[in-house]
């Protein structure tokens, strides 16, 4: 039972810069290590799908993916942060599971592709809010470049994530 005569404080987190950056630094390395991921399974992805625009749609993902790696990496360099080798199982497992539901629908290509764009749609979901967590982190660190880095690749995976949904729609709704 709650007792309403508590004050309510307000909190306010003052969280240290060390803290800050350890933060950033291990959400930047659970975002990378599933961008590379998806970027070596993109292929894969494509190869699977039927219609022409999804195939293109793909082909252009892996370009942005590509892109907001090399600034991922410029984001490590002004950290003086080397690259995480941990795998990170939760964003490489959606990844994964898209191949599983490809595979499911294997013979039939208009299931096959709404899969690959359900999929692909939930990942750029992710990164959008991955993304968007780092930027309000960022302002904290104090450096303008990496910001902008991180304002570069929000906007991008918002324009996937825009994309992917547009075929959805031409697709389901003809």
């Amino acid at each position: 039972m709650e007792d309403n005569n508590t004050p309510v404080v307000p909190f306010k987190p003052k969280p240290g810069p060390d803290k800050l950056r350890a933060f950033f630094t291990a959400h930047l390395n659970r975002i990378y290590c599933a961008k590379t991921h998806l970027v070596s399974r993109l292929p894969e992805m494509e190869g699977n799908a039927h219609f022409n625009d999804l195939q293109l749609a793909i082909a252009e993902t892996k370009e942005v993916v590509k892109n907001q790696i090399t600034k991922m990496r410029e984001i490590y360099t002004l950290l003086d942060e080397d690259v995480s080798n941990e795998t990170f199982k939760g964003m490489t497992g959606l990844i994964d599971d898209a191949f599983t539901s490809i595979q499911q629908h294997r013979k039939d290509p208009w299931l096959r592709d709404m899969s690959i764009l359900f999929y692909l749609q939930n990942i750029e979901n992710l990164e959008v809010a991955s993304f968007q967590a780092l930027q309000i982190a960022a302002v904290k660190l104090n450096n303008k470049d990496i910001e902008l880095l991180l304002k570069e690749n929000f906007n991008s995976a918002k324009a996937d994530r825009s994309l992917l949904l547009m075929l959805s729609a031409k697709y389901i709704l003809g």
